[in-house]
């Protein structure tokens, strides 16, 4: 393995080793990332580069949707369920006004459950 590529394999060896409690914390923290991007692109006024920040971040919202085990989750999984399709919501809302305040309060949202899923791994 040469340096360049050092990095990169590194990022694929902790997701393939990482249990699933640790593997939810990293897909927060990615949707977080893009959406503090697309934040900062929209209140620069780049509203191509905000959308596709905003995509990335959605992206791994609609994921997290998806791998929701409803019948298993009961309770959990609906609230989770909730605040994913309000953030989606929340976002298109964002893009349709150009408000960052929108984005920001899905970053706050995504936050405090990252927080939480971070204890639950002993992150």
């Amino acid at each position: 393995m040469n340096l360049a590529t050092a990095p990169q394999a590194y990022k694929e060896s902790a997701v393939l080793t990482a249990p699933p409690e640790r593997l939810v914390v990293m897909l927060y923290d990615g949707a977080i990332r893009f959406l503090r991007q697309g934040k900062a692109m929209m209140s620069e006024g780049r509203i191509e580069e905000t959308n596709k920040r905003l995509q990335r971040g959605e992206a791994i919202i609609d994921h997290l949707l998806a791998t929701l085990d409803m019948e298993a989750g009961g309770e959990l999984a609906e609230r989770l369920q909730a605040i994913y399709l309000y953030s989606r919501r929340h976002l298109t809302e964002a893009r349709v006004k150009r408000d960052p305040e929108r984005i920001e309060n899905v970053i706050r949202w995504l936050s405090e459950l990252r927080d939480a899923w971070a204890r639950i791994a002993g992150a």
